[in-house]
Order: C-alpha cells, then sequence, then structure tokens
C-alpha cells in the first residue's frame, strides 16, 4: 500500500462554516486564522467548486496552451499588463528576480455590464477553443463565491463585522489565470518555473496542478512539497491581507521547482484565483493589530496603487 506524503498545510473543511452549528462555525473559524497566523496557507474541502467544472476548464486551458504561439498571441492584449487574455513565454519575474519564470498563461478578469471602466474591460474570447472562455467564466464565479466565504472567517477571526471584506470584493478586481509550465527542453540558465514569491492580493485558492513542485518556504527557511489530495483546494495569504493585518496573517514565499531531469518532458498546468479587491479599497493597518511587540510596519496606501507598483516590479507593467 503506497504511504501518502506527510501534509505540510492543515485542512479544513468550508462546509462546516457556511452550513454547521455554532460550534462549528467557531471551530473552522479558528482553524483558518491560525493556520494564516502560523503557516499562511491551509487546505480547503467541502469548497462547493464542481470538479466536473474544474476538469473541463483544464481541458479547455491544456487545448488553448497547444494552439501555435502565433494564434495565442492574437490573444494579448496590448495595454492590459497581463491582467486580461494571453501573455507569452519568458515575460513574468519574480520582484527579486530579473530572470524570467517558465512559463506563459491566460488571465481572465472581471467583467461589469454598463461600465465605461476600462479596468472591467471584456475579456478576449478564443475563437479556436470557444469553450474555454465559457468555462473560465463559470469557474470565475464559483471562486468568487467560495473565496467570499473564506474571508467572511477571516473577518470574523479578526474581529471584524463578517461582511467586513465583502463591501470591498463585490465586483473585485480578482483574476483567474491558467498557467502554462511547457516541458523543459535544455538546462536552464537559473529560472526554475516560477522562482519564489508572494502574491500581490487578498487571498489566493489554487485547485490541484497537473504535476508536483509547488513549495512553501516555513518559519525555518526550509522548503515544503505541498501536495493537495482529491478535491482539495490550497488556499495562501497574500500580500494586501499581510499589509492590512499589519503581518498578523502571513503572505508565506512560495515557489513552483522544475521536476525530476527525467521528467523534464511533462508539462505542467496550473489555475490559481487571485482574489483582489476594487482598486479604491484603503490597505491601511488595522488598528486592532497594531501592538506594542507589533508596531505599526506599513504606510497607508490603496489597493490599486498598490497593485500598480507591484506589477511594475514583476514586469508586466511598464
Amino acid at each position: 500500500m503506497a504511504v501518502s506524503a506527510p501534509r505540510t498545510i492543515p485542512l479544513v473543511d468550508l462546509s462546516t462554516f457556511e452550513t454547521g452549528d455554532g460550534a462549528q462555525r467557531q471551530a473552522f473559524i479558528d482553524q483558518l486564522g491560525d493556520a494564516f497566523h502560523s503557516i499562511g496557507f491551509v487546505g480547503v474541502t467541502g469548497h462547493g467548486i464542481p470538479k466536473d467544472l474544474i476538469d473541463d476548464f483544464y481541458v479547455a486551458a491544456k487545448k488553448f496552451f497547444a494552439l501555435p504561439v502565433d494564434v495565442k498571441r492574437k490573444y494579448e492584449v496590448a495595454g492590459a499588463a497581463g491582467q486580461r487574455g494571453y501573455t507569452s513565454f519568458g515575460k513574468e519575474h519574480a520582484k527579486q528576480s530579473q530572470v524570467a519564470d517558465l512559463k506563459e498563461f491566460f488571465q481572465i478578469g472581471q467583467e461589469l455590464q454598463d461600465t465605461d471602466n476600462n479596468a472591467y474591460q471584456r475579456n478576449p474570447d478564443v475563437e479556436e477553443v470557444p469553450e474555454f472562455m465559457d468555462l473560465g467564466r463559470q469557474l470565475y464565479r464559483a471562486f468568487e463565491k467560495s473565496g467570499a466565504s473564506l474571508l467572511r472567517a477571516i473577518a470574523l477571526y479578526l474581529g471584524l463585522d463578517k461582511g467586513y471584506f465583502d463591501q470591498f470584493t463585490n465586483d473585485g478586481m480578482s483574476i483567474l489565470r491558467a498557467i502554462h509550465y511547457p516541458p523543459i527542453t535544455q538546462e536552464p540558465k537559473s529560472a526554475i518555473r516560477a522562482e519564489q514569491h508572494e502574491d500581490i492580493n487578498l487571498i489566493t485558492l489554487l485547485v490541484g496542478a497537473s504535476a508536483g513542485g509547488l513549495q512553501l518556504q516555513n518559519t525555518a527557511g526550509e522548503w515544503q512539497e505541498i501536495v493537495p489530495e482529491n478535491d482539495e483546494i490550497v488556499i495562501n495569504v497574500g500580500d494586501m491581507l499581510q499589509r492590512l493585518t499589519n503581518n498578523y496573517l502571513k503572505s508565506t514565499t512560495h515557489r513552483v521547482v522544475n521536476p525530476p531531469r527525467e521528467q523534464w518532458h511533462e508539462p505542467r498546468l496550473s489555475i490559481p484565483f487571485f482574489l483582489h479587491p476594487r482598486s479604491e479599497m484603503k490597505l491601511d493597518v488595522l488598528p486592532s493589530t497594531v501592538t506594542a511587540d507589533r508596531p505599526q510596519a506599513y504606510d497607508p496606501i490603496t489597493a490599486g496603487e498598490y497593485l500598480d507598483e507591484r506589477l511594475r516590479e514583476i514586469g508586466l507593467k511598464k
């Protein structure tokens, strides 16, 4: 009998928060908050995102990334800083690195009807794989719903009103990203599939990738592999939530390493959902998180200003 790898992150069941009794709800709030405080990562079951929808989107994404490069480049959106449509291989890098990650990706952003705001522009439809965007829009809404529920639990953990984040994340700037790490065909100069980094947003929701390689860095500086099981999704704290909580909730450094040489021929597909608030949300440190042991670490800034700053650091915005 195969021995499963030891877990590196706690596992919680979101359905106990959504439909459980008072004790179950409180237990979930405590487990989620404590995981975000101590590790910055947690595995979640009972999230309500249909497995068939995830599987079908994976298939459609594989079809898209299998298209010729010149066809994929039709879906690059000028002036969108990678926030809509296709971003070709070798454009994005970690903020502390000038070596591009070994990936290409397609991003699906928030769409609003009846708005002149360019930030909410329609995502490009892919004529060669029409189901790709149909499924992507459905998956975007499913992630939004589960993410909002997780943030309500976090709000309660922080002593805020349950709906504190709702006012900022309704019609927020979240991004669904399909990432393709092509087969490695020659010795990489120095890059790995995704160099160590922290996410920009409030929280990230990640469905299991088609291959391993995701690692987090623990408090001792050691790299630990994260291996999601069954229908589990992996949730981690982003820099916006760390900033808001004055480092009480941890935006943990993570990376995607290259596979062993004998697996270089295997591509990797990953589907993260970066939950962002609307641009006007203030990321000012919550007063309740400032203590004698943890003085205020950040100056006031809005989510839009912070996103703009970070997109420049990672090479997506000039």
